[in-house]
């Protein structure tokens, strides 16, 4: 993807999101307690899949669960392999 992608947090609705060329995208995540996060859906229209946009969400969303010091359940299929080939993550 050769453009930059904003990524929004919107910590009420336990949502990251992004727009890009008019699609909408989604990482969803719930907290299950003041510690843990389970990130369970993942979402990227069509139009924007295979461009990195799920990967940018996974990453701002990874960033924001290790800057709060809470560990991750990755119930979303995505977020799973995400981490298998980002352990560092």
């Amino acid at each position: 993807m050769s453009q930059l992608i904003q990524v929004e947090h919107n910590a009420q609705t336990h949502c990251f999101s992004t727009v890009v060329d008019g699609h909408r995208a989604v990482l969803e995540y719930r907290v299950v307690d003041a510690q843990t996060l389970d990130m369970h859906h993942t979402f990227v229209p069509d139009e924007l899949r295979g461009q990195g946009v799920a990967a940018v969400l996974a990453k701002a969303a990874l960033a924001y669960a290790r800057e709060q010091g809470c560990k991750v359940i990755p119930s979303c299929s995505y977020i799973a392999v995400y981490l298998q080939r980002h352990p560092q993550a």
